[in-house]
């Protein structure tokens, strides 16, 4: 008797085990894509581990419940619409990307997945959502508007170069006039300088533009935000290098691979917090009830190797305000 109980009780066992796995594997795992501006090799890998990092944060767990798959724009706005499209008629759960173009390129489709913008610059002038407090559409997430960042960057280059006179502010026209760009430069000639406003939307433009700049006399560079620079930077960072022109940029990855100095929100912390409207949308949240919200960190970052070739001394008030140095 004892013996038939035994296993009765192991073949009983065994079968919740089969049941319980069963039930493990069945449940649906929610399905993420992720549309990157860059690729993998030019994308800051801080800002894909922070962004894993909020997941788990909130209780999404890769290979668990959660499944996120990467498509890469490279730079490209025809492979953007192209990946667009495709993504429009996949079975994804919610697609998170960065930059007003790709979210407005994804909304263009007529997309019904919701959309989470980990960066954007100015939602409700470009149109993508009708306020902060109330998104009113399929698309939400963090936000760079009425912060004056460019602003911002023209007053801590000049600050650091003192000796500078003309400044070319580079930018990208194929996202239309960027939030803040009028302000630059009016901040650029409050400070007594001289602006030359340059556009590229390809490789070879870039290179162009900064050979004309210097044609006109061009002493430093202001680059607006831009996911085409972002993916180009390195190609940037040695045309400053070539030109000798001190550089400030939007985020602290173009000081790591070579460039002069930046100041921006850390990009990390907000594709990190955009992990959680990702969580609320998985549990029925709309996009259009979740309000957009702005970063709570920024960063000033400076390369003294950089300042060092250009033969530029950096001074103390602004090293001590920078929240990393590069020696």
């Amino acid at each position: 008797m004892r013996r038939r109980e035994f296993l009765a009780a192991i073949i009983a066992a065994s079968a919740w085990s089969r049941q319980g796995f069963a039930q493990s594997t069945n449940r649906r795992i929610a399905r993420i894509a992720f549309l990157g501006n860059a690729s993998p090799s030019t994308i800051d890998a801080a800002q894909i581990a922070a962004f894993k990092e909020g997941l788990r944060e909130n209780g999404l767990i890769e290979g668990s419940n959660v499944d996120v798959q990467y498509f890469w724009i490279e730079g490209s706005f025809e492979r953007m619409q192209k990946l667009a499209a495709e993504l429009s008629q996949s079975n994804f759960d919610a697609i998170l990307t960065a930059g007003s173009k790709a979210v407005q390129t994804l909304l263009a489709t007529g997309t019904k997945t919701p959309i989470v913008f980990a960066v954007i610059a100015d939602p409700v002038g470009s149109g993508t959502v009708q306020s902060l407090a109330r998104p009113g559409g399929n698309a939400t997430g963090l936000s760079m508007s009425d912060i004056d960042l460019e602003s911002k960057r023209i007053e801590v280059l000049k600050e650091s170069v003192q000796s500078i006179t003309r400044v070319m502010i580079l930018r990208d026209p194929v996202v239309g006039v960027p939030t803040g760009a009028a302000e630059a430069e009016a901040t650029a000639r409050a400070l007594g300088l001289h602006v030359v406003v340059a556009e590229a939307a390809s490789s070879d433009q870039v290179e162009a533009a900064f050979r004309r700049g210097r044609e006109q006399g061009v002493d430093a560079v202001a680059a607006m935000a831009s996911a085409f620079f972002n993916f180009h930077r390195k190609q940037l960072i040695e045309l400053a290098a070539l030109y000798r022109l001190p550089s400030i940029w939007e985020t602290g990855i173009y000081v790591k691979d070579g460039g002069l100095m930046s100041y921006g929100p850390n990009f990390p912390d907000m594709y990190r917090r955009s992990a959680e409207y990702i969580a609320r949308i998985l549990k029925g949240a709309k996009p259009s009830d979740l309000p957009v919200q702005q970063p709570t960190k920024f960063e000033l970052v400076v390369n003294l190797k950089v300042a060092k070739i250009l033969g530029i001394t950096i001074p103390p008030t602004v090293l001590a305000r920078a929240d990393e140095v590069i020696e």
